[in-house]
């Protein structure tokens, strides 16, 4: 319930408090409110100290709720309020705002209140004096059930491509460029110091996406081939060969490319089964999610699905996931005989356990709510070490895969990446739907793949 303190009611000296401790998150929300970008806020590299403080009209607002709240409360209306700033506020600050009853006028019922905000140590942050319109008459009712407000942020692939600011571009096969989005993510790419890329396709064509697009393609390699299969073709050889250490498909269609590099004799293949990841950053979930295979294996065996997992696991590593926690899902969380997956599920935390998959934590069969909460797991007496901390969702089949993923990225504002691993080079998959962003982190995924096989083949060297 929310009352208020009429004109009547109030006396001098009569006080009303409240107190609140400073986050991130309310320096966010405000700032995307306000529009205040200030820096000093925001940026740890910006602030001084690199400490980043609230804004000063942050606290200035904890004075309006306590007018607005407590007293005199609802029906209150400002008529004026002067603020003196006597020091910042940092993160994990706690200000007690209190307004203190001064004077009171009958003729406009108008009273004035000194206000002070002053941290966990007393000291003083903001002082001033309020002026107000009390409210005449009583107001006791429930207080108003707010929007709940999710601070969503984007830095998880942000995080990756930091990671490759050390790294030097990995020279990747663009192979046929010949649209306007294929080219440009290629050019970005190389902007953003991530790829080398040597554009495979035919000349005339990716040279007039280019002029028509005002994109500057002078300094990159350019391999001259008559049409998409050649280019195809000559891409994969490229990486075969090692004049390129990643493949990026361009505006050709994913199975004519992968066509050529499965081919046996002179594609791109190992003793793996190709694979596809998708790395998502879901603002919801606190570490990334890896979920495969959403894009290659239609129908997976259980076979298949150990390679599947074992690309996912060794992926997880590269990102930086000492022990990847590895879900695998399925409709259910026993095992029914009746549902395919759920024994496959069994049958690989078999194999993990026997040393037949290597460097990750199996559990399953588990369905979704379980792998991703720990509550709803232990809710249904489930005793997991990946249930709310898993780094890896194998799915059942391509189907259930593209469709998780998919509403992760529109529903959950996830932003995603996509790479395919078990070739002897990554290949990035990337859409005319991807955002920069995306395309951006597809290529960081495969610059990291790239480095970590060029330090293991080093190592193996020595």
């Amino acid at each position: 319930m929310i009352e208020n303190v009429t004109f009547a009611e109030i006396h001098i000296g009569q006080q009303a408090s409240l107190s609140r401790r400073l986050t991130m998150a309310d320096i966010e929300l405000f700032a995307t409110v306000s529009g205040d970008l200030n820096p000093s806020h925001l940026d740890e590299d910006y602030a001084a100290d690199g400490r980043v403080v609230g804004h000063g009209m942050w606290s200035a607002s904890l004075i309006s709720a306590v007018l607005g709240t407590l007293l005199p409360g609802p029906g209150t209306v400002y008529l004026g309020q002067d603020l003196t700033f006597h020091r910042p506020v940092r993160l994990g600050d706690v200000l007690t705002v209190t307004v203190t009853a001064t004077a009171k006028d009958a003729t406009r019922t108008a009273v004035t209140f000194d206000c002070l905000a002053a941290n966990q140590d007393g000291k003083p942050v903001v002082t001033g004096v309020a002026q107000v319109v009390a409210p005449t008459e009583k107001v006791r009712r429930s207080a108003s059930e707010l929007p709940q407000v999710q601070v969503i942020r984007h830095d998880g692939h942000e995080l990756m491509l930091k990671k490759c600011e050390a790294l030097p571009p990995v020279p990747t096969a663009v192979v046929h460029p010949c649209d306007e989005s294929s080219l440009r993510g290629a050019v970005e790419a190389a902007e953003a110091g991530l790829i080398d890329p040597v554009l495979v396709g035919p000349e005339a064509k990716i040279r007039a996406v280019a002029d028509a697009n005002g994109l500057d393609i002078a300094r990159f390699r350019l391999v001259d081939v008559p049409h998409s299969h050649a280019s195809a073709e000559t891409g994969v050889r490229l990486a075969r060969t090692g004049e390129c250490e990643a493949v990026m498909k361009g505006s050709l269609h994913t199975d004519e490319l992968m066509g050529e590099v499965v081919r046996k004799e002179t594609g791109l293949r190992t003793g793996r089964r190709l694979s596809h990841v998708f790395v998502m950053n879901v603002p919801t979930y606190p570490r990334p999610l890896l979920i495969t295979d959403a894009a290659i294996n239609i129908y997976p065996t259980l076979e298949d699905k150990v390679h599947i997992v074992q690309n996912a696991i060794d992926l997880a590593k590269v990102l930086g996931v000492a022990t990847p926690r590895v879900a695998i899902l399925s409709a259910v969380e026993t095992v029914n005989p009746k549902i395919a997956s759920t024994l496959e599920a069994a049958a690989l935390c078999k194999m993990a356990d026997r040393g037949q998959i290597k460097g990750g934590i199996l559990d399953g069969p588990l369905a979704f709510d379980n792998a991703i909460s720990r509550e709803a797991a232990i809710t249904k007496g489930i005793t997991s070490d990946v249930s709310g901390k898993a780094d890896i969702l194998l799915v059942p089949d391509l189907e259930a895969g593209n469709m998780l993923a998919k509403q992760l990225s529109f529903l959950a504002h996830a932003d995603a990446a996509g790479i395919v691993l078990g070739a002897r080079v990554p290949i990035i998959l990337t859409s005319r739907a991807d955002n920069v962003r995306t395309r951006l982190a597809s290529c960081a995924v495969a610059v990291l793949v790239a480095a970590s096989r060029r330090a293991s083949a080093a190592l193996a060297a020595e």
